[in-house]
């Protein structure tokens, strides 16, 4: 859409046109002036508006999806438990990667590599205290791990808190990145 008229403000006469554009993300305006009547152009503005954002409105995600990304992280930590690949294989993105307590990284691969070869046997796998934020298409979920089972002949039996982050994609919710926090001390 393009709209033209004179401005007469400043005791002047100028001619000014402004131009509205759709753009992916909301819609551009650019307006020219010129003194010449018409002759020359010069720029005046470039404006782009878009919706404005959950952030800047106070929202912070629907309870639809704190919901269904509480519930994705949970058969998540399911997946690990029962060394389920397909479950695993659907939740993680592709470009997923995990800090593990001890500062080391695991992609999406490595995952599940280790539950096709069930190395680690889980007698549990629990989460509990678990918090869903959601900040327009990007949750993070906050909880409490205890984890009990064996790697090898290893037996393991640790509590930590951990963050994941999921993204909403055209696909559905995906677990993109995690962090394990160092072991918890044992508790009486």
């Amino acid at each position: 859409m393009m709209l033209s008229g004179t401005d007469h403000t400043r005791g002047g006469h100028r001619l000014v046109r402004g131009v509205w554009k759709p753009e992916s993300a909301g819609v551009r305006e650019t307006a020219e002036t010129s003194s010449d009547d018409g002759k020359t152009w010069t720029p005046w503005f470039d404006l782009s508006f878009r919706k404005r954002s959950p952030l800047a409105s106070g929202e912070n995600g629907s309870d639809e999806d704190r919901r269904a990304v509480s519930a994705m992280d949970t058969q998540f930590q399911a997946a690990v438990k029962n060394n389920d690949v397909e479950s695993m294989e659907r939740i993680l993105a592709d470009d997923y990667i995990l800090v593990t307590s001890s500062g080391n990284t695991q992609t999406k691969t490595d995952l599940l590599k280790e539950a096709r070869e069930r190395k680690t046997t889980y007698e549990r796998q629990e989460d509990s205290n678990q918090t869903v934020r959601l900040w327009a298409d990007t949750a993070v979920v906050t909880a409490k791990l205890w984890a009990k089972g064996t790697d090898g002949e290893k037996p393991f039996d640790v509590k930590l808190w951990f963050s994941d982050t999921y993204v909403k994609t055209p696909a559905g919710w995906k677990y993109v990145f995690g962090q394990a926090s160092c072991h918890l001390p044992p508790t009486p």
